[in-house]
């Protein structure tokens, strides 16, 4: 390309490029790209040419560094980069694209496309070896990233990508399937329209999408199985509509979701089945609407507040060390009644090994009642008869003292019934003093014999008393000997 084919425009890029100078189209620094279309041709550059310079058409100047640096400028045509090879960082700021860069499979130094509006991105196995920066970008197409390495960060952080509302768009808008990136993904602020795909991408820093939206109602908004970050999962107030999918995820930190709105009614919101996670923060988020999937994710400190349980949940599985906030049982155990696949043991053993690892007993005895209430509703009616009894009487033997406070009340009322109205001697002459409290001890007590019983009987209602007080110290012995075994083997 020969320099007299520039227009004036072009003339100023061609001559800044080798110095590593920029050039700044902007009448104003509040300019926005999105109005870029109506830009004249004092502000317009051709995509081939700016190709060209990329590509080795410039005279290269002793002692500087090139580069591209632009502002402001309506660029028309395709920039096509495929395959290519570019030791030079790029910086097409503010500007507006005509046609969608193609970098499909290049190798960059640096591509910084930040406030620009674009129809889209093609950069499918693209190599960027410092920094890849589509941050405040308006981008109404699919923007392609599958498969790309970034030796340094990937920054999103206020892009709005896909279509707004009327448009369609056939394919997920942000595509970042396999990327690997060496440091971070900032993406605070981001709003994808449609589906963000992070299906098997390998971060080695964090992931950051604190106050992000995503919006794809009744579909998969962040679709991001065996997603594996080397530090922490933001996503402070982050804003979706539609279902969260971390299945097979691997985050050794916090995926940390305080305060998060998520909607995906009549569908499943949040599905984090069989990940590794260091924490899995759901603070202060309203209640869930829609379904929650924590199937066989091992979890080291799981914080989520009781309000944020959604209707229905599926924890099968599902293994924790710790519970954040630490709050009574009564609080935490109506959430176990809401498991899809109903009554499970195992979530109950799991409630009550965090309580014993935060040193609470008391709770922790109080989820095994619960456990073994519940259960009884899946037994045969005789059997329900059965564990109703020792949970009056003992409270399958979490309750030791109510078994005391039975025997003590049952003592008093013989006590006093037999003390007014003594039953008659069988052998006059031979029995014993009569004493109305050994008399009700030998009656209720079954391994104790005090010589009362076997020496009176009585009669009438007295009769019908003595026999309660007998069928009451065995079923209380009973209960009471089951209850004891229970605590032993736990133990």
């Amino acid at each position: 390309m020969e320099i007299n084919d520039l227009t004036p425009a072009e003339r100023r890029v061609w001559e800044a490029f080798p110095r590593g100078d920029g050039v700044d189209f902007r009448a104003a620094p509040e300019d926005s790209s999105v109005d870029g279309a109506g830009w004249g041709p004092e502000r317009t550059l051709r995509a081939e040419v700016l190709r060209a310079i990329l590509l080795g058409a410039c005279p290269v100047v002793q002692g500087r560094i090139p580069g591209l640096k632009i502002k402001g400028a309506r660029i028309v045509g395709k920039l096509d980069l495929r395959y290519a090879v570019i030791a030079h960082p790029i910086r097409l700021r503010d500007c507006w694209f005509e046609r969608k860069p193609l970098v499909y499979g290049a190798q960059l130094r640096a591509l910084v496309l930040g406030h620009s509006t674009l129809p889209g991105l093609t950069a499918s196995t693209l190599r960027v070896e410092v920094v890849l920066r589509l941050s405040h970008c308006r981008i109404a197409g699919p923007v392609r990233l599958q498969g790309a390495k970034i030796a340094g960060g990937l920054f999103l952080q206020g892009a709005v990508i896909g279509p707004t509302a009327g448009e369609e768009e056939d394919e997920p808008p942000l595509q970042l399937n396999h990327v690997e990136v060496h440091t971070d993904i900032i993406a605070n602020d981001l709003t994808v329209h449609g589906q963000l795909r992070l299906n098997g991408a390998t971060v080695g820093g964090q992931i950051q999408l604190d106050r992000a939206q995503l919006l794809a109602p009744g579909a998969i908004a962040l679709h991001a199985e065996t997603l594996t970050v080397g530090t922490d999962l933001r996503a402070h107030r982050m804003k979706v509509r539609g279902m969260v999918n971390l299945t097979g995820s691997r985050i050794p930190g916090q995926a940390n979701l305080t305060r998060a709105d998520l909607d995906n009614t009549g569908g499943t919101a949040l599905r984090a089945s069989s990940c590794a996670i260091g924490e899995l923060w759901l603070r202060r988020c309203d209640q869930i609407r829609g379904d929650v999937n924590l199937r066989r994710s091992t979890i080291d400190l799981l914080h989520v507040d009781p309000e944020a349980w959604p209707a229905r949940i599926a924890i099968d599985g599902l293994t924790y060390r710790a519970l954040a906030p630490h709050l009574p049982a009564e609080q935490r155990l109506p959430a176990l009644e809401r498991e899809e696949s109903g009554y499970l043991t195992y979530a109950y053993e799991q409630l009550t090994a965090a309580y014993r690892t935060a040193g609470d007993e008391t709770a922790a005895r109080t989820v095994q009642l619960a456990k073994l209430r519940r259960h009884r509703r899946t037994l045969p009616r005789a059997a329900r008869v059965w564990g109703l009894l020792q949970d009056v009487t003992v409270g399958y033997g979490f309750r030791p003292l109510r078994a005391a406070g039975w025997l003590l009340a049952l003592l008093m009322t013989g006590t006093l019934a037999y003390g007014i109205d003594p039953p008659r001697a069988l052998k006059a002459g031979e029995a014993p003093d009569f004493n109305a409290l050994f008399y009700t001890i030998d009656l209720m007590v079954p391994i104790v014999s005090f010589g009362q019983e076997a020496a009176f009987a009585p009669s009438g209602w007295y009769q019908w008393l003595s026999y309660l007080l007998i069928v009451t110290g065995w079923i209380l012995a009973t209960t009471t000997a089951a209850g004891v075994s229970r605590s032993l083997q736990r133990q």
